[in-house]
């Protein structure tokens, strides 16, 4: 497979597992936003972001980067893909809370729809998408580059011209 061919191949399997992803964020925020913390949505949405991270990184290791799934790396690929997902995290959470607390969208400013409509507008599709383009670029540039790319320690090569003496 060539270079962009598996580019490509990489990032289609990317947005699957995001949005495999995405539903997951939603059950789970939405199942937390709805009952036991109502008065904190920001909280209920970071926390459904963290538990779909975890989900994303099996997801992703195995799945999206399969090819770029060094053992010998593992641990840095989870070191580098809960630092990555953290930061998405607070890009993703960001637009909520602006919305949320900066703005004004939330009940008793605004009916309860409309509070709901800015909150879905501004977390899980603003939000999502502003981290989803943050995620790709850093996971592919830091956590899977291509092995090409991976400045390994090479073994010295034979001299192809006899010596002489």
């Amino acid at each position: 497979m060539n270079n962009k061919n598996g580019m490509l191949t990489r990032l289609m399997r990317f947005i699957g597992v995001g949005g495999f992803c995405f539903v997951v964020t939603l059950v789970v925020n939405y199942g937390l936003k709805f009952t036991v913390l109502e008065a904190h949505p920001t909280t209920a949405f970071i926390i459904a972001n963290a538990v779909a991270t975890v989900v994303s990184f099996v997801l992703t290791r195995q799945y999206t980067f399969q090819n770029q799934n060094d053992a010998y790396r593992k641990r840095i690929q989870a070191i580098g893909f809960f630092t990555v997902s953290l930061i998405g995290i607070a890009i993703n959470s960001a637009p909520l809370y602006v919305s949320r607390w900066i703005l004004g969208f939330h009940y008793p400013q605004v009916s309860f729809l409309s509070q709901e409509v800015a909150d879905f507008i501004s977390g899980p599709i603003i939000g999502t998408l502003l981290a989803m383009v943050f995620r790709w670029w850093a996971l592919h540039k830091f956590v899977f580059p291509d092995s090409q790319k991976i400045n390994l320690p090479q073994e010295p090569q034979e001299s192809l011209v006899p010596s002489k003496g």
